[in-house]
């Protein structure tokens, strides 16, 4: 049971799952203020086109049922408005990490391919026999 917590312990303080739960956290409170710049603004301006709000469309089926389509293209205007939002900060983040300037890492990287000295194909570096002609390749 103790190692069974100390691999929960080890999961839950990897980064991504902590920027993950900020993540989800931010979102949600997000999504209320578009939600509300939904329903609190956009929705009455459109409104005073058609005469009334979007929320209050709604079409009498049968009793008390009622399709309320209103709702619905609220719901679609938030998710573009959501949609737009998220492009524009996701747009800005890459300007942003595109004027600041890279790191040359210090450390050259390894080879992973080599050429075959017979046929000049391009194969892994570890390989002793060329996959493409079938010479047996000598260590260099």
């Amino acid at each position: 049971m103790k190692k069974f917590f100390s691999e929960f312990k080890e999961f839950i303080s990897r980064g991504n799952v902590m920027d993950m739960a900020v993540g989800i956290i931010i979102g949600g409170a997000f999504t209320s203020i578009v939600s509300s710049l939904v329903d609190d603004i956009i929705n009455p301006l459109l409104g005073c086109l058609g005469g009334m709000n979007f929320d209050q469309y709604s079409l009498k089926l049968t009793g008390d049922a009622t399709l309320n389509y209103g709702m619905f293209i609220s719901a679609v205007i938030n998710f573009f408005i959501m949609a737009l939002v998220i492009f524009v900060i996701i747009k800005l983040m890459n300007k942003a990490s595109s004027l600041v300037p890279k790191k040359k890492e210090e450390v050259e990287e390894v080879p992973k391919i080599k050429k075959c000295t017979y046929c000049k194909s391009e194969i892994d570096i570890e390989a002793t026999r060329c996959p493409h002609c079938t010479s047996i390749l000598e260590d260099k």
